[in-house]
């Protein structure tokens, strides 16, 4: 072979020997695209691929729950006390005598304040003694009509003279009557110089200190002092308003039952459970114009004491009774403009969203009116990234678990 190539390089001018190296370089350049085609395959010659398609995301689909639930109306209201007193006295006097503790519950006629006394015990005694003045005129007004009814019979007295002895007596008899009438008008002044509890229930603060004068009156035509005051603690009012659209519903629902008014309602204190009774037994008569709203009012045991008048509390009212409900995760649902929406999936793994009608809130759970079925198969989780038209990989989890 060196024979050869030296011959060559004797005959051959230097151009051509150029022009076959290039011929050689460009056989083994060849050769050696072609072995790594054959050792790492025929993508190795193809030109690079686009880059791969990302890969569906995934979703968690839930189908709704289902109960048998009945339609309710929540509102907030307001406790009140079923009774309510504002102790003022009914004499005037000094204040000698405060019988409890502020905030105390005390019970029906305990004494609670008094009032100096010695006045209307002198009236007292005057009065009884005026009885027995009028009492000794009447015995002696009958005596002389019994004389005077013997003369007239038997001719020695005249008529005149018996009908003035009648008369005498009759009027013995009415001042008689006027001065017990005294008695017991004093006794009323002496009773109420003591200012006793109209009923059992819880008592406020005294305003008025041992020592200071007072002012009464019996028919407060006149200023009194007010002294305290006393609510009931047995049972309690919750009052609350509803709207318009929630009468309309309320009063739609009870026409359907043709049911009683009187209906068991659920109550709320401080945000906890709804673990208290009560009984809706009042619903106003015309609407407030200028708030749209109708007052109502529900009647609360309270067992405990724990409930105050003033404090709030959350109402549920039951107006229908239980009907199958289908429910979703609350966060599954979401606005669109003035409509709500879920978004779920179908069989081919494609997004949907559909337009539903939103009913309360149960357990973290929203009630869906109307929209759903219950073979629906609605996003729970990973809904931001779910698009409506697009595919998505779907895990299941029920309904209640994606609340938890």
């Amino acid at each position: 072979m060196s024979e050869v190539a030296i011959e060559t390089q004797v005959v051959e001018p230097r151009s051509s020997r150029k022009a076959h190296i290039k011929v050689w370089l460009a056989t083994v350049a060849a050769l050696g695209v072609f072995g790594a085609g054959v050792v790492f395959g025929p993508g190795y010659l193809a030109p690079s691929a686009k880059a791969a398609a990302p890969s569906a995301p995934t979703v968690t689909v839930s189908t709704p729950s289902e109960r048998s639930l009945e339609k309710r109306l929540q509102f907030l209201g307001q406790f009140s006390a079923v009774q309510q007193v504002e102790l003022r006295p009914q004499v005037g006097g000094t204040l000698t005598k405060i019988s409890f503790k502020d905030g105390d519950i005390v019970h029906e006629g305990d004494v609670l304040f008094e009032i100096d006394a010695t006045p209307y015990q002198i009236k007292l005694d005057q009065a009884k003694a005026q009885v027995e003045t009028a009492r000794a005129q009447l015995q002696l007004a009958i005596q002389q009509l019994g004389r005077a009814d013997t003369l007239k019979q038997s001719g020695f007295g005249t008529i005149e003279n018996a009908d003035q002895r009648l008369a005498q007596k009759l009027a013995a008899q009415a001042a008689l009557d006027a001065a017990e009438a005294a008695v017991r008008d004093a006794q009323f002044d002496l009773d109420h110089s003591r200012v006793v509890a109209p009923f059992t229930g819880r008592i406020g603060s005294h305003l008025v200190s041992v020592g200071n004068l007072v002012a009464g009156s019996r028919a407060s035509t006149s200023p009194t002092t007010l002294l305290a005051t006393i609510v009931s603690v047995d049972n309690v009012y919750l009052n609350f308003d509803m709207s318009e659209s929630d009468y309309a519903a309320f009063q739609r629902e009870r026409a359907q039952q043709q049911g009683p008014l009187a209906e068991k309602v659920e109550v709320s204190v401080n945000g906890g459970d709804f673990n208290r009774g009560g009984t809706l037994d009042f619903v106003d008569n015309t609407l407030d114009r200028s708030s749209g709203t109708i007052h109502a009012r529900a009647t609360v045991k309270n067992v405990d004491g724990l409930l105050t008048p003033g404090a709030f509390a959350r109402v549920r009212v039951a107006i229908s009774k239980p009907a199958p409900s289908l429910l979703v995760p609350d966060a599954a649902v979401l606005p669109d403009q003035s409509d709500h929406v879920v978004l779920t999936v179908g069989a081919d793994g494609v997004v949907t969203p559909k337009k539903v009608q939103l009913g309360e809130l149960r357990d973290g759970l929203r009630v869906i009116s109307s929209g759903l079925t219950s073979y629906d198969r609605v996003i729970v989780a990973g809904i931001p990234r779910a698009k409506a038209g697009a595919k998505v990989m779907t895990e299941t989890k029920s309904s209640q678990s994606a609340v938890n």
